[in-house]
């Protein structure tokens, strides 16, 4: 039976979030580290993802399941002992998919405009356009966030889950995005500062950047797509 494999990909994939909540989960896991957008449009990985997308998933019996909504959906399943996921057909579980999909939605293609314009280049009166309109909606999508968390500790209340795992992967776009100052959203930066202090969550930054890292879960190892195609 294979070890279920995530293939994350660099620099700054969404896919950080799963590699957090594989962490959090502390089953055995492998990653598979895939450059975008080199490796992730090749005819090779697309093998494994049509679309040519990270994050995928190899799970323990050698399917393969992509998109990070559909990955964290299952990891949580895998986890309702820990408090990381819930039951189908529970109130826990109806909330926790609900903000996944405001994440994955949302928060997530806020985004867009501006990792559009810094992937293509886009100057002049693109770059202003897509600038201003990627900014505005960078700055909402944190206001309904803020207006949703309110003083809980954690996204869904008094426990993490894996909505936590998946805001920190792409909350951290700010970073390249300089369009807000988090420090308007208080209760965003203190689950923000929160989050980068877990031992999982700066294990996945060392990862991303090829460091030295401890794992506190699962981690078995890097595996490459390679080998994982020449097992099928």
């Amino acid at each position: 039976m294979p070890t279920p494999t995530l293939f994350y990909g660099v620099p700054s994939g969404c896919s950080f979030g799963s590699i957090v909540a594989l962490e959090w989960l502390g089953q055995p896991y492998r990653l598979s580290r895939i450059d975008m957008p080199e490796v992730v449009t090749s005819a090779a990985y697309r093998q494994i993802n049509p679309i040519g997308e990270t994050p995928t998933l190899m799970d323990a019996q050698g399917n393969f399941l992509s998109e990070s909504l559909a990955i964290l959906n299952h990891l949580g399943a895998r986890g309702i002992e820990q408090g990381l996921g819930f039951a189908q057909g529970t109130r826990d579980f109806d909330r926790l998919n609900q903000m996944l999909a405001y994440l994955n939605t949302s928060f997530f293609g806020a985004f867009a405009p501006l990792w559009y314009a810094l992937e293509h280049g886009a100057q002049g009166a693109e770059l202003e356009a897509l600038t201003r309109y990627g900014a505005a909606e960078v700055r909402n999508v944190h206001a309904e966030l803020e207006a949703m968390l309110g003083d809980k500790p954690w996204l869904l209340g008094e426990q993490r889950t894996l909505a936590d795992a998946y805001f920190i992967g792409i909350a951290r776009w700010t970073r390249y995005h300089q369009v807000l100052d988090r420090n308007d959203y208080p209760g965003l930066q203190r689950l923000f500062d929160k989050l980068e202090d877990d031992p999982a969550v700066r294990f996945a930054h060392a990862i991303e950047r090829q460091a030295p890292a401890q794992s506190q879960g699962g981690f078995q190892g890097h595996v490459t797509l390679e080998e994982v195609l020449a097992q099928r």
